[in-house]
């Protein structure tokens, strides 16, 4: 499998950014992936994107893509590639509609910086099924506008009890913490959680980043 992370930081640069792509990296050692991480737009193309299989972004602020590059993004995953998107990959590309629709939505706010309580939705899923019915985590907890429920598939929420609601932004009070769909032939996961530096040296936390590589790359059903 060939992984590409872009990692572009046009906004807030997150610091736990050069932690994850070593993260990455090792598990592409341990497997047998090839990864590749880079923080140049310039590495975003048609050709380039021919010879990955899975698109990793973690990137923050409005890019400037091409036109073309932006095409070359988009039929890549609906020809049937896959798309995992980190914490902030729902804080960028705000000018590019398209892009709102193939990821799910976008950041609204981060009311709650705290060890909350994540309820697991989908048990079954690659990316959550070693994580049980619930857990705890410390960890920036981003919530989302123009995102609905009902136009994708949410593996994990918020447990609402865990913070003090009158903080939140979103009238439903419905705070998913990651999610995926089809988008085309293609595949698309979000997770929001991987704020924090240290997560990305936990055993669970990388268990499931895998998950979701896995599940975006069609390898894990």
């Amino acid at each position: 499998m060939n992984i590409l992370m872009l990692c572009t930081s046009l906004g807030f640069e997150h610091t736990y950014l050069p932690d994850a792509e070593v993260a990455l990296k090792q598990m592409g050692l341990e497997q047998g992936w090839q990864v590749r991480t880079t923080h140049l737009l310039s590495r975003l193309s048609a050709e380039s994107l021919a010879k990955v299989d899975v698109l990793v972004l973690a990137t923050t602020g409005n890019l400037p893509f091409t036109d073309e590059q932006k095409q070359a993004l988009l039929d890549f995953v609906r020809g049937g590639k896959g798309l995992v998107g980190i914490h902030n990959a729902t804080d960028t590309c705000y000018d590019w509609p398209e892009y709102g629709e193939l990821i799910g939505g976008w950041f609204k706010g981060h009311p709650w910086t705290q060890e909350v309580k994540v309820i697991v939705e989908d048990t079954a899923h690659p990316a959550t099924r070693r994580l049980g019915k619930s857990f705890r985590i410390y960890d920036e907890i981003y919530t989302f506008k123009n995102w609905d429920r009902a136009k994708t598939h949410v593996l994990m929420r918020l447990d609402n009890a865990s913070v003090d609601l009158a903080k939140g932004n979103r009238d439903d009070n419905d705070y998913a913490m990651g999610w995926c769909h089809a988008y085309g032939a293609g595949r698309v996961i979000y997770t929001a959680l991987g704020h924090p530096d240290a997560l990305w040296r936990v055993p669970w936390f990388l268990q499931h980043i895998r998950g979701c590589i896995e599940w975006a790359a069609g390898t894990a059903e």
